[in-house]
């Protein structure tokens, strides 16, 4: 589950307590320009909660020194051992523009910064200096006993690669279909099978039986079990890897009504940055046609075919939605994370926890 940006700062802390009472597995907060800052959302939301994971999606490399991101991770994890999830990326490029921390080099900054924060998790001295980062024998004393996930937060195929030598998996934006998921392992160097159109769902009560325990092998070995609806989960095409994905979301009793009121969430994949989430989708090219003759980005979510938008979401019947999910654990993603797409926040977190119940 993603807790939105948005979210009244009144409703933060209920929200996340809520979400963990439900059931889910993990709360991913935000970090956008402008917004709520990551590393305090996450310590405060691992306050007020007991048990949910919660990741940050994502930390701009460039926002922040990798060895004070690096203490800032790891005194999360001292405090609240195998709940914490990071995730780093390059940020949005105009947003990281605007605060004059776009490099111009993204790739090897990305590289660097992660390369160097996993090593000061480790407890282990920075590495050599680069062209970005120098932390070149820094060592950070404090060390977690579960050294928490890194993963990047990426999109293209170049920086999906380097998640997959460089990190400890990779988180997709929305949309992530199977398709999508499937070629993001494929690029990460990792073989995987097709398994678009679905052919099987995931059965909740499994997950019932063996969530929690599966929960505490994670903390204790220091490695991920988790599916975030509390079903089985994948296995990131095999490789041992990280692949979290990120979809809008609505689950009402009417699956083609939920599908109506996911598609604000959908306005701007027609967008170019958002091509490589569409191009491995056997209707890329119709969406793509799409998306020129739409007059706007809301238009485009207006007009787009209830297919497309079934394909594209995590949206419809709490039948539907627990379909979906398993058919992108079946691709590959080890959790999936929600996005509410409905303006009744704590209304809808209400309805998509309906798919941890079978």
């Amino acid at each position: 589950m993603m807790l939105p940006r948005d979210l009244p700062v009144g409703e933060v802390l209920d929200y996340a307590r809520r979400a963990d009472t439900l059931g889910f597995d993990e709360l991913w907060v935000v970090e956008d320009l402008g917004y709520r800052g990551g590393i305090a959302q996450a310590g405060s939301v691992l306050a007020a909660t007991s048990r949910i994971v919660v990741g940050i999606g994502i930390l701009p490399a460039g926002a922040r020194n990798a060895a004070f991101a690096a203490m800032e991770l790891a005194t999360l994890a001292q405090l609240f051992p195998g709940r914490v999830i990071a995730g780093i990326g390059h940020g949005m490029p105009d947003w990281m523009r605007q605060a004059g921390a776009w490099p111009a080099s993204p790739l090897t900054l990305l590289e660097e910064f992660t390369v160097a924060v996993r090593a000061l998790l480790r407890g282990e001295p920075g590495p050599a200096a680069g062209r970005y980062v120098n932390v070149e024998g820094v060592i950070i004393g404090e060390i977690p006993e579960v050294v928490p996930p890194v993963v990047l937060g990426v999109r293209g195929p170049k920086s999906i690669a380097l998640a997959g030598r460089a990190s400890d998996g990779v988180l997709l934006a929305e949309p992530a279909a199977p398709p999508y998921i499937e070629a993001a392992i494929h690029q990460m160097g990792v073989p995987s099978s097709p398994s678009w159109p679905p052919v099987a769902t995931i059965s909740t009560r499994e997950a019932a039986a063996t969530g929690q325990a599966a929960g505490t092998a994670w903390a204790e070995r220091g490695e991920s079990t988790r599916g975030t609806t509390g079903t089985v989960r994948g296995d990131g095409g095999g490789s041992g890897l990280e692949v979290i994905t990120y979809d809008a979301a609505v689950v009402g009793v009417d699956g083609v009504a939920a599908r109506e009121l996911v598609r604000p969430g959908l306005a701007w994949i027609g967008e170019p940055d958002w091509a490589p989430h569409l191009a491995p989708m056997p209707f890329a090219d119709a969406i793509a046609r799409h998306r020129k003759v739409s007059e706007s980005p809301e238009r485009f979510a207006e007009s787009m075919d209830d297919e497309w938008v079934r394909a594209l979401s995590l949206a419809g019947t709490a039948d539907e939605v627990r379909e979906q999910i398993g058919a992108r654990h079946a691709a590959g993603a080890t959790s999936v994370v929600l996005i509410p797409a409905e303006t009744d926040r704590l209304g809808s977190l209400e309805r998509l926890g309906q798919v941890l119940r079978s």
